[in-house]
């Protein structure tokens, strides 16, 4: 400890030991002590002495601190000294005096040197791995400070050393999850310097759920309001997705372009915008352009710009665009990135070419841009955007060219001048003395042209007023005029830029054109205009308007159809060969595409220049030449026999292409004739459907009513076959004793009731007596109960009404005894003709009368509901016939029905025969009866029947046992 206070600057006799000797003595003791506490207390010193001599203690007590790590990881202080040392040695954020006294070079070399030292040993990364899982605040930030220097200092190399190590990056997204701010926004920068340039970490990065981490982290520090927290967020998203294919895709299939619709949401005050803010949400739409870039893959790039329309975020950057107060860099990017969003997706350029600016009137979005594009008083970058986005508008979108071509056409102007259309200011800005206004115009209405030879044969109809009293001029002229005083004209800028200008527009209007080519010929000043600048010997400016000259006269002749005299093929060819030379015509033509500003353009579709004087060419116009180079090179060299060669095979592919057309015509009827039918089809499904429907309810209502007099015929079929059962095994077998015994009791019981019906007879005949009588004596006194009041009226009136009453019960009682009395008589006859061994002929004639009366009752019954039956049947029938009446195609169905019917029909009659069977069977059941000569009282007809009836018991029985013998023998 006191060697520690000598180090640390404590008072001392001798003198003072130099810094390197310190940090030796350091070292050593680092290396030697036995005591935690005394290397805890050495390595914190290095660690106070590592910056101010960040060589020495590098390049001498690295080893040991790695040592340290490596040993003495159950103490936190030691290990947290110890990286924070490293940290500190490797790291190049030096202070500002440092800084003063070091140049930047030796300070990169020197942490590239150390960082090369300590990833020398694999190990070492994968022990700082390991010490970043720690919670231990102490241990954990150091570590990951330390962990994104290496990374900043020798990337790739410790890339490749965490890719390998067993789930080293899933351990580092960790960090993302961590409570304490500065830990998780340092691991923010850690993985940053992880993920550059590195895809395979990228896809572990994205799938490990970084996008939802971070976007999560984005809106809890408040979106764009935000502090530098979201701007490293924004800055990892970057890293993540910018060429990055696999991850952009699980990007969008995630919805999390849904989640960044909120970033974008500005309030109407949008003054005092600060910076954090303003670059915040400048990576948020550069974030947005990654997605949608054009050099992505076409798939991936369209779905993108869907799923932005349908979350509303184009909508949301459209508001921004139309917006005041945004800053200006702000919204030159937003108008970028609707470029972007829109370009090449119908969907989303019809909505933008709908949007209206809040003004009064409102206007287009469309106008007003180009509004700034053409006023050159706008900015040079915001005057490029508005272009980039009007021909990100224009890009594969055939409707929208129309709807600007339109606007110059006379039919469609408007004649009041309250408007100014997209093509007026086009004009405007096509004949302007700016030049970069001219070349920005030329470029706008050559996208409005682009691969359309519709349009470019309307545009030739565009006459102009060039000035009051001269004749109007087409618009094909009027550049032509420009064109060739180009000098002449005071502009402001370029005036070569003004001439590359309309150049690039005339070539892109006559090339794929004859019409428009046959025009530019029909004036007889331009192809010596032409041939006159390719000739001369220019400078180098000049230099790129020959080439396009040459161009255009090269497509005058590529194109030409050959139908003005003098100006065929072979004599433009001609002319070239006299006053330019062939040579010397190809030689001009390759200045173009050897020019260094068309080598620029042709990188990408965004026009991007530092300047205006770099504004040459367009992207789509670098493709066109690219094109054309090439077959105008062959087309100079051929002879006239190979153009009629050639001429007859463009009149062949014409006429094929003729014939194409008419069948693709033919095509499309018929498949506009397909719909209609494969319509009519579906239609008639639906009705085939409905009908069936209705069909299977009436078959299953059937089926019902078919089930309940499958029933009722069961329930006949068990009544029939107990009484057939009955006769067969009296036929087979003979009465058996147990039967006998049951017709004994069914005997007495029709006995009993024949003894009550007789009792209620003889009361009622009694009743009747006294009633004639009553009447008489009523007859006689009615006179008298007139005379002699005295005797009540009460009593009269109650009199009358037992009268009444009697009467009623006569009438019911007389016809009971009517009914009594017509059986009666019917028994009698029946009696007349019965065998005299049955014995007592009444008794026999009631039981026999009151079973037909059942059966009687049970047949009335059977055919209450066989009528039913036929009723329901001839109901089902009516409904069967005006179902299959609707459609024809159920006609089948119909028969099946009425065949059921008539066999429904077969089983009713066949029922009714059974039930003739049956009354024939009962009627012998009866005789057979008779005839066995079983036994029967004489009480129930007359009284002396009643006398002697026990006696003959036993000779009943007997006669019983006799009658069964006989009939067995018979």
């Amino acid at each position: 400890m006191n060697f520690l206070r000598g180090v640390m600057g404590g008072p001392s006799a001798g003198p003072q030991p130099s810094g390197a000797d310190t940090i030796q003595k350091l070292c050593d003791r680092v290396a030697s002590s036995t005591l935690l506490d005394d290397r805890r207390d050495a390595v914190r010193a290095l660690k106070s002495l590592s910056k101010k001599y960040r060589l020495e203690v590098g390049i001498q007590a690295m080893e040991h601190l790695i040592h340290v790590l490596q040993t003495d990881r159950s103490d936190s202080e030691i290990i947290g000294y110890a990286l924070d040392t490293l940290y500190n040695v490797i790291s190049n954020d030096l202070e500002e005096e440092e800084q003063e006294e070091n140049s930047a070079k030796q300070v990169d070399d020197l942490g590239s040197q150390f960082t090369e030292i300590f990833i020398k040993q694999q190990e070492n990364v994968t022990l700082l791995l390991t010490l970043v899982e720690e919670f231990d605040f102490h241990v954990r930030w150091p570590g990951v400070k330390l962990l994104t220097s290496l990374l900043k200092q020798q990337g790739p190399q410790v890339q490749q050393i965490i890719l390998v190590s067993p789930m080293g990056v899933s351990r580092l997204m960790d960090l993302l999850a961590d409570s304490r701010e500065v830990i998780r926004n340092d691991g923010v920068l850690l993985l940053q310097q992880l993920t550059k340039s590195n895809a395979a970490i990228q896809k572990i990065v994205a799938f490990e759920n970084a996008f939802e981490r971070l976007l999560d982290i984005i809106t809890e520090e408040g979106n764009s309001d935000g502090g530098i927290v979201v701007e490293d967020c924004l800055l990892l998203l970057q890293n993540l997705l910018k060429n990055n294919n696999s991850n952009q895709n699980f990007f969008k299939e995630g919805s999390y372009i849904q989640r960044m619709k909120p970033w974008f949401e500005v309030g109407d005050d949008n003054c005092g915008w600060s910076a954090q803010k303003v670059t915040n949400l400048h990576l948020m739409l550069q974030l947005v352009r990654v997605l949608v870039s054009p050099t992505n893959p076409p798939g991936a790039t369209s779905s993108c710009q869907k799923a932005m329309f349908h979350c509303g975020l184009l909508q949301q950057l459209c508001t921004i665009l139309m917006a005041t107060g945004v800053p200006a860099d702000i919204l030159t990017e937003t108008i970028n990135t609707v470029s972007e969003v829109i370009r090449g997706c119908q969907t989303n350029q019809d909505y933008f070419a709908s949007v209206n600016a809040p003004s009064n009137p409102p206007r287009p979005a469309i106008v007003v841009l180009l509004m700034s594009m053409v006023n050159e008083r706008q900015p040079f970058v915001l005057r490029c955007a508005v272009l980039y986005c009007f021909q990100c508008f224009l890009y594969k979108n055939q409707k929208g060219q129309g709807e600007i071509v339109s606007t110059l056409l006379p039919s469609t102007i408007d004649a009041t001048g309250n408007s100014v259309s997209a093509g007026q200011l086009l004009c405007g800005g096509l004949f302007s003395t700016d030049s970069l206004s001219n070349w920005c115009a030329a470029v706008a209405l050559a996208h409005a042209l682009q691969e359309n030879a519709t349009l470019k044969e309307q545009l030739l109809r565009v006459q102009l007023a060039t000035s009051i009293g001269n004749p109007p001029v087409s618009l094909l002229q009027q550049c032509t005029n420009i064109l060739s005083q180009g000098d002449k004209i005071d502009r402001r800028g370029s005036k070569v830029q003004t001439r590359v200008g309309l150049l690039m527009l005339l070539c892109t209007w006559l090339s794929n054109c004859s019409i428009a080519v046959t025009h530019f010929l029909h004036n007889p000043a331009n192809v010596p205009f032409l041939t006159g600048q390719i000739a001369e010997n220019l400078g180098e400016e000049e230099q790129l308007v020959q080439g396009l000259c040459a161009l255009l006269l090269g497509i005058s002749i590529y194109y030409n159809d050959n139908s003005l005299e003098n100006y065929r093929k072979e004599k433009l060819k001609q002319l070239i060969e006299k006053r330019i030379g062939r040579e010397n015509f190809i030689e001009k033509l390759g200045f173009i595409s050897k020019h260094e500003l068309y080598s620029r353009a042709a990188q990408k579709p965004q026009p991007s220049f530092s300047s205006p004087d770099q504004m040459m060419f367009d992207h789509e116009f670098t493709k066109l030449v690219k094109e054309l180079e090439g077959v105008i090179s062959k087309a100079i060299y051929k002879s006239s026999e190979e153009d009629k060669k050639e001429e007859e095979v463009k009149k062949t592919l014409e006429q094929h292409d003729n014939i194409v057309t008419h069948y693709k015509k033919v095509i499309r009827e018929q498949d506009q004739e397909l719909e209609e039918l494969k319509q009519q089809i579906n239609t008639l499904t639906s009705q085939n459907e409905q009908l069936q429907a209705t069909v299977t309810q009436q078959v299953s209502q059937i089926q019902q009513h078919k089930d309940q007099y499958n029933l009722l015929k069961v329930q006949l079929g068990k009544d029939t076959q107990h009484h057939n059962s009955h006769g067969d095994t009296l036929q087979m077998n003979g009465i058996q004793t147990e039967e006998v015994s049951k017709l004994k009791e069914e005997l007495e019981e029709w006995k009993n009731k024949h003894e009550l019906l007789q009792g209620q007879l003889k009361e009622k005949d009694s009743v009747i007596e006294k009633l004639s009588s009553s009447q008489l004596e009523m007859g006689t006194t009615e006179q008298a109960s007139q005379i002699s009041k005295f005797s009540g009226l009460e009593h009269n009136n109650e009199l009358q009404k037992e009268l009444e009453m009697l009467r009623s019960q006569i009438q019911l009682q007389s016809a009971e005894i009517s009914k009594l009395q017509m059986e009666n008589q019917k028994l009698q006859a029946m009696n007349a003709t019965a065998d005299p061994v049955l014995g007592d002929s009444g008794a026999t004639a009631a039981t026999s009368s009151e079973l037909e009366g059942r059966l009687e009752q049970e047949i009335k019954e059977l055919k209450s509901e066989v009528k039913a039956l036929c009723e329901e049947k001839e109901s089902l029938k009516q409904q069967l016939d005006s179902s299959s009446s609707t459609v024809a195609i159920l006609q089948d169905e119909k028969s099946k029905l009425q065949r059921e019917v008539a066999e429904s029909k077969k089983e009713q009659d066949d029922l009714l025969v059974l039930l003739a069977d049956q009354d024939q069977k009962i009627s012998a059941l009866k005789t057979k009866l008779k005839d066995l000569g079983v036994p029967v009282e004489d009480e129930d007809d007359t009284e002396s029947g009643d006398q002697g009836d026990e006696d003959e018991d036993g000779d009943e029985e007997e006669q019983d046992e006799n009658a069964v013998v006989c009939y067995h023998e018979n």
